[in-house]
């Protein structure tokens, strides 16, 4: 009797522990629990997990459904996982593709400096491994915004419609706010920026978890080739962009605000601008049920007409 006891405490002893364990690594790497859970969220609906060949190394890439080819991408700094409460709406009706872009998520290289050439590099591998030849849609999150513009300036018969998400291939307007704080004031300052008033307070230890990532992840490794990105604006060049653009802009977005949004509706060829309220930066995190919604209506849609060019 009093071994089985002994043994129970045991187990209990370890079950505290390793509960223990969990509640500090929490705590500590939040973070990367979010990103974890976000992940095995992708492959519980189905998502099948695999590897291209890119010129930057191998990239993670996640597929499932039939369809018309959807292409979703995450913003700088992200991953994959980015989507997953989004592509439940969205399997049924399509094959969607999600790529960790080159340097992120689980996409080589994992060191050194990152450009946004070696990011375009990595789209060209994706649809030429796993286009199917036709015509793909792209969605994408802030810098993803910024690389399906110029993915489909640069190959418009291979692109049906980009659905730009609160980012572009523009200047952006807000130099005073940085994308690497250095403290918890800094970070809290960003997240109040790209949020709605609204959302829910984000705890200390998290913005906490923001400073150190931003600090060695993928925005600090674009960020050492700063210079190279002017090379791949668009400023006054966005009439290149001959797809069909679809800006779907959270309204509350204070990085990227919807002067910004509006301004690229006026210089695309094709475009239109639909607002989403009490959304920021990355709706699909902040406000998915909206947002899918949003973006389900927009697809079903035909894409926008083109204006006729100035005489």
């Amino acid at each position: 009797m009093r071994k089985a006891t002994k043994f129970t405490l045991a187990i209990v002893g370890v079950i505290l522990l390793l509960v223990a364990v969990g509640i500090v690594y929490f705590v500590m790497r939040p973070l990367d629990v979010l990103v974890r859970l976000e992940r095995r969220s992708l492959a519980r609906q189905g998502f099948a997990k695999s590897t291209i060949e890119a010129p930057t190394g191998p990239m993670t890439v996640w597929e499932v459904g039939t369809g018309p080819t959807l292409v979703l991408l995450h913003g700088a700094g992200d991953q994959a996982g980015a989507w997953e409460k989004v592509t439940p709406a969205l399997v049924s009706s399509y094959r969607v593709l999600i790529p960790d872009l080159p340097g992120h998520g689980e996409s080589a290289p994992a060191s050194g400096p990152l450009t946004v050439g070696m990011e375009l590099a990595g789209m060209e591998a994706l649809v030429a491994g796993r286009g199917e030849g036709s015509p793909v849609v792209f969605v994408g999150n802030s810098f993803g915004a910024w690389l399906a513009l110029l993915y489909a300036q640069r190959h418009p018969g291979q692109v049906a419609r980009v659905v730009a998400v609160n980012g572009g291939a523009l200047r952006g307007e807000r130099r005073d706010l940085s994308l690497m704080p250095a403290d918890r004031q800094q970070a809290q300052r960003l997240m109040d920026a790209i949020r709605d008033p609204g959302s829910p307070a984000i705890p200390g230890f998290i913005l906490d978890d923001i400073v150190r990532q931003t600090r060695t992840g993928p925005i600090a490794r674009l960020y050492a080739s700063a210079a190279d990105m002017e090379n791949y604006l668009l400023d006054g060049r966005l009439g290149e962009v001959q797809p069909p653009v679809e800006i779907l802009w959270g309204e509350a977005d204070q990085l990227m605000g919807t002067a910004y949004a509006r301004k690229m509706e006026a210089q695309l060829p094709a475009a239109r601008l639909t607002l989403i309220p009490r959304c920021g930066h990355v709706p699909m995190r902040e406000c998915p049920t909206t947002f899918t919604a949003k973006l389900i209506g927009i697809l079903r849609e035909p894409p926008p007409s083109s204006r006729p060019a100035p005489r």
